[in-house]
């Protein structure tokens, strides 16, 4: 599988990565060494020439003090923000049509993220571990959703089902059926 991101998306967490970097008084080998990303990638990423997988962005996030979504965010701090369908920021996707849409977040750091998934017949996506205290919400609201983790047991979700995951864990989503899954995602990651 093969992800692919949208260019508003590299290009917003590019310019985060930067301001967020040089406000913290880091260089880029800095930043490199606490992070575990390499300073070529580091570069790529703050001139919104390289793809960056989930991972890498929340391993730069947790180095600079922050969140995933303060690093995808593009500072609209309205009160009443709406955020039209076709501006949701593909985040993940796979070759067979799978995909991760980030919708809209809070202002706050950590506070909830909305998210709607799609994984297609046989998708799978690995995540790390979130900051203790960290949660997601699921409702599966189409097809079978499979969440796999390495010590809290695995539990397999069908349309309409709902389900809390304490994500300080590793975990999957996995769709072992045979039609698409969709589910909505909330993400509170402890900050």
């Amino acid at each position: 599988m093969t992800r692919q991101v949208d260019s508003e998306f590299v290009r917003t967490v590019g310019e985060n990565v930067r301001k967020m970097r040089r406000q913290r008084g880091m260089t880029v080998q800095q930043l490199a060494e606490a992070s575990g990303v390499s300073r070529r990638m580091l570069t790529q990423i703050e001139l919104g020439q390289a793809n960056p997988s989930l991972i890498t962005v929340d391993k730069i996030a947790r180095t600079l003090a922050t969140d995933f979504a303060s690093l995808t965010q593009t500072g609209d701090d309205e009160a009443l923000s709406v955020t039209p369908a076709d501006r949701a920021t593909v985040v993940w996707s796979s070759v067979s049509g799978g995909r991760a849409l980030l919708h809209v977040s809070a202002q706050e750091r950590g506070g909830p993220e909305l998210w709607t998934w799609r994984l297609t017949p046989a998708d799978r996506y690995r995540a790390l571990p979130d900051t203790p205290g960290s949660e997601e919400l699921f409702l599966v609201t189409e097809g079978q959703l499979t969440i796999e983790t390495v010590d809290a047991g695995t539990a397999t979700l069908q349309a309409g089902d709902a389900a809390r995951l304490a994500s300080d864990r590793e975990y999957t989503y996995v769709n072992r059926g045979q039609r698409d899954c969709s589910f909505v995602r909330i993400v509170r990651v402890r900050p």
